[in-house]
């Protein structure tokens, strides 16, 4: 099925504004949605400027403003005559040592990671419901297979819950016309990791991204992207002594 109408928060940099480039590169219409409302418009112009049949809509959102979710969602929703996917997107990758006397980078990264996603899945499984179809993409992590140690011990939790929501609806929904996919990348480069070291498992943005986007398309319950090396990565993680997993991610 061709999914026409796409919705994606975190849409104004990273992973998000990718996306937006290579679904509007298919000719789907776009909802865009990020907290740098300056930084969609700059984004809404270039795709606009490449494509211009397309209709690309954008709102200013902080997805742990709970009501407002639901609201531009709603909004969005109405501008563009049906949204038929939503991609969950938004997220945080701070991150501490817990007990090290640092707790908020951990508690930001929960809230929005986990509880934010949470409040844009009710929003969307609401739409979805209502009109009974629709399809859902969360984007979790490879670093949800596994808990991770140290400072990337609070991230795996939150992303670990986002696919734990896309698990249990997945198999809620089985039999429905309403498709859950949870996608789990691996390294791509973003702005959340551009300080990290160079490392031959990262992809950069266009490539990473071209997977996501291929297997969304797909709409599977569960995606591991790039496929290689992280499917055999994700194999492994799900096998191997907890003392080994740190050192794989």
């Amino acid at each position: 099925m061709t999914r026409t109408t796409i919705l994606i928060t975190g849409a104004s940099s990273g992973l998000g504004a990718e996306m937006a480039r290579q679904f509007a590169s298919k000719g789907r219409d776009l909802a865009l949605c990020a907290r740098r409302i300056d930084r969609l418009e700059e984004l809404r112009a270039e795709l606009l400027a490449v494509h211009p049949s397309i209709r690309i809509a954008v709102r200013a959102l902080d997805v742990n403003d709970h009501r407002a979710v639901s609201r531009v969602f709603g909004e969005l929703d109405d501008e563009l005559g049906g949204l038929d996917r939503i991609v969950v997107n938004a997220g945080l990758g701070k991150g501490a040592v817990i007990g090290t006397g640092k707790p908020e980078a951990n508690l930001e990264t929960a809230q929005t990671n986990f509880v934010g996603a949470l409040a844009q899945v009710e929003a969307a499984m609401e739409l979805f419901r209502a009109r009974g179809a629709g399809h859902l993409v969360l984007v979790s992590s490879m670093s949800a297979v596994r808990g991770l140690p140290k400072a990337q011990t609070a991230y795996s939790a939150s992303k670990a819950a986002v696919s734990a929501i896309g698990e249990g609806l997945s198999a809620e929904l089985s039999r429905s016309p309403i498709s859950v996919t949870t996608v789990l990348p691996g390294y791509i480069r973003t702005p959340i990791n551009e300080k990290v070291a160079k490392t031959p498992l990262m992809a950069d943005t266009v490539t990473g991204v071209r997977s996501m986007v291929k297997a969304i398309e797909r709409e599977p319950r569960r995606a591991v992207v790039p496929g290689w090396p992280w499917r055999p990565i994700d194999l492994a993680l799900r096998v191997l002594p907890t003392g080994l997993t740190g050192r794989f991610l």
